[in-house]
């Protein structure tokens, strides 16, 4: 019994030196982990690997900074430890090293032990999105940031930051970050009524929520990742805009629906119109600028050579303007291709091949002349047609076509293309047609070409004044109604011809190198500004109470001639001479009308259906005849800078199309008439079809995109 006794006894105590030789072997593990930590070296490729994911030996090494051939056997060292703790796992079929399992809560718990000490010693870290790094808290910087950035006297900077600081020390949180920062140092400006140095230190950008839902909008999965970073980029640009650019009575007039700025992203960085001649251009050469983009040695010799230099040209010259760039001597070039049917297919394959570029940019307009040879209009049908073409396979067609007719023989040549201008219209795109080959309108939206060089020019545009705004407030007295567009028109044009030096001082030093090369660095180029009036004949027939019947055509009359005098006097002043006034689109309309609105309730709308105030002029012409061209012209002979008569045709046949252009051209006085046709693009299928009905036609998807263009 004493036998059996001993054996059980020696057994348990085997037991015990077994478990305990199990933990002495557990805590020289834990040890030698410690150990492991005990380098930053080590914790550094760790933390790599982490990131990275799996490394080659090479590459980990780059990483961690072993760069010279002097510190190899030093990385070796620290990475045989890390294998031997079994922290790091090399995969020998690929040679390339992991973090494991264990590596990564190792990990994980040096970061719990590095905050755990920072909040025990006291001191503050701040974690960086501009440097992508972590650094000690130093009240410095913030003295120096209100001093540079914001303008704030020494003396005040200190005590701000002595505030800020006390604040701070107070957060419980080890790291800081330096947008918590600069909220802080935000508040106690505002707190102590510095309004003007706290927009000045302000960051700009989106909160998370508002990125959340751009991510999940719609337009995110229509327009890609581009689109998302447009979107971004713009807003964020429109806040630098309004808080740090413009004079704060511009802003406050734009916020309160008094004028309104057209894409305010983009307002200091490129003109709204861009005129570049490719026929007064040898070749085309970026020289540095965007390396990717090949050099195109001559556009102008070959109908090959401009056929290949459009997809590079159009998108990058779009790139540089917000609303519209005209392209005049292509269709010179391309005259000279042999048969109607190859340059009807070439021209096609070229502005499918130009079109990737962004959906919510400018249109391209290339200019096509119809004078008074054969070959021209020959010319002139074959374009058109590969314009059809090219509409037809493009959901939002963002190139339009601009066909300048001869005063001479005018008959004779609309009978040559306007079977192709009915076609392309009908077909979803948009065409202008121009009356006068030397007519300074070139474009779509039916703004002028600036006085000088042929080679290039920029116009601006894109700030317009609310005119039934004012109307509203004249109680109803035409004499006072024009005094104040008189004192409207006065910082607006200052705005404007500020916005132009910005922009020419831009493209000078190489923001616009596409432009710069067409204009041979600004040295060839002009540049026009316009200030652009919205809802005119709402302002003067609708809320001032003069009929269109009655005296509201000479009314009109006299307040255009009023803002063109005091917009020319006033330019004068300013030291711009080309300063004119212009009625075009711009997207003002809509905003507008829906801020009176919200202001005076139920507002005078020309345009109902779409709930938007006019520009320019809408018309819809009837079978063989189009009401209110004398109209559009008497107004078009007033204005200076520009006026968009436009012609709704969605609902006629291609013979009336030609029949209501025929009737236009007969009066001989409307210089400018832009047809186009309102159709739905279906979400589904990207199909058009007729906006009065309710479903796609092709896939009877309910889901669509209204044309805007």
């Amino acid at each position: 019994m004493s036998d059996d006794s001993s054996s059980s006894l020696s057994q348990q105590q085997q037991k015990e030196l077994r478990k305990g030789g199990v933990l002495e072997s557990a805590s020289k593990r834990v040890r030698m982990i410690f150990s492991v930590m005990a380098s930053p070296n080590r914790i550094d490729i760790l933390r790599i690997l982490n990131t990275k994911g799996p490394l080659t030996y090479s590459e980990l090494k780059a990483l961690a900074g072993f760069k010279s051939k002097k510190e190899s056997g030093k990385f070796a060292y620290h990475l045989r430890k890390l294998l031997r703790q079994l922290l790091v796992a090399l995969n020998k079929a690929e040679r390339r090293y992991t973090i494991t399992n264990l590596g990564k809560l190792v990990l994980s718990l040096a970061r719990q032990i590095e905050e755990r000490s920072i909040i025990e010693s006291g001191k503050m870290y701040v974690r960086t999105t501009s440097r992508h790094s972590i650094e000690e808290f130093n009240s410095h910087k913030i003295i120096q940031s209100l001093v540079r950035e914001a303008g704030l006297p020494l003396e005040q900077a200190h005590k701000i930051t002595e505030e800020v600081e006390n604040k701070i020390y107070k957060f419980q949180t080890a790291y800081l970050t330096s947008s918590l920062i600069r909220e802080t140092v935000n508040s106690v400006l505002i707190e102590h009524g510095h309004e003007e140095y706290r927009n000045k230190l302000a960051r700009l950008g989106l909160p998370p929520a508002d990125i959340a839902a751009m991510l999940a909008s719609e337009e995110a999965t229509r327009n890609g990742v581009p689109g998302i970073i447009e979107g971004t980029a713009n807003t964020v640009f429109s806040e630098y805009l309004v808080f740090n650019t413009l004079p704060k009575d511009i802003a406050d007039m734009h916020l309160a629906g008094e004028i309104n700025i057209a894409n305010p992203g983009t307002w200091s960085l490129t003109p709204d119109t861009l005129f570049v001649d490719l026929g007064e251009l040898g070749s085309f050469d970026l020289q540095g600028r965007f390396p990717s983009v090949a050099r195109l040695a001559s556009l102008n010799r070959t109908p090959d050579d401009m056929l290949a230099a459009l997809p590079v040209l159009i998108p990058l010259l779009a790139s540089e303007a917000s609303s519209e760039v005209v392209l005049e001597g292509v269709a010179p070039v391309l005259a000279k291709m042999k048969g109607a049917e190859e340059l009807s297919a070439g021209f096609a394959r070229a502005l499918v091949a130009s079109s990737a570029f962004s959906s919510s940019g400018p249109l391209a307009t290339i200019v096509i002349p119809a004078d008074t040879t054969a070959d021209s209009r020959q010319a002139a049908a074959a374009m058109l047609d590969g314009y059809r073409r090219y509409v037809e396979a493009t959901p939002v067609p963002r190139i339009a076509m601009s066909v300048a007719f001869n005063n001479n023989n005018k008959q004779q040549q609309q009978k040559d293309v306007l079977d192709h201008v009915a076609a392309a219209v009908r077909s979803g795109g948009t065409v202008a047609v121009i009356s006068g080959g030397d007519s300074p309108v070139r474009g779509v939206t039916g703004v002028r070409k600036p006085r000088g060089s042929p080679a290039a020019a920029m116009a601006f545009q894109a700030l317009s004044i609310n005119l039934p705004r004012l109307a509203y407030e004249s109680n109803r007295d035409e004499t006072y109604f024009r005094a104040k567009l008189a004192l409207m028109i006065k910082p607006s044009l200052a705005a404007l011809v500020a916005r132009k030096k910005a922009v020419v001082d831009g493209a000078k030093r190489g923001l616009l190198p596409a432009f710069a090369s067409a204009s041979q660095s600004m040295h060839h180029a002009t540049a026009g500004v316009m200030v652009n009036l919205t809802g005119a004949r709402e302002a003067v027939y609708g809320i001032l109470g003069h009929g269109e019947a009655g005296n509201g055509p000479e009314i009109l009359q006299k307040v255009l001639k009023t803002a063109v005098e005091v917009a020319g006097a006033e330019g004068k002043k300013l030291g711009e001479e080309s300063a004119g006034v212009a009625m075009v689109s711009d997207g003002s309309a809509a905003r507008f009308a829906a801020l009176d609105s919200e202001k005076y309730g139920r507002v005078s709308l020309s345009l109902p259906q779409q709930q938007s105030y006019s520009q320019g002029m809408t018309l819809l012409p009837g079978k063989g005849d189009m009401p209110g061209v004398r109209e559009c012209a008497a107004i078009d002979r007033v204005l200076n800078g520009g006026f968009a008569a436009t012609a709704d045709v969605t609902d006629l046949s291609a013979a009336d199309i030609k029949g209501a252009i025929e009737s236009a051209a007969a009066t001989g006085e409307l210089a400018f008439l832009r047809l186009q046709a309102r159709l739905a693009v279906c979400a589904t299928c990207g199909s058009k079809y007729r906006s009065s009905l309710e479903k796609c036609e092709r896939c009877k998807s309910p889901h669509r995109l209204q044309l805007s263009s």
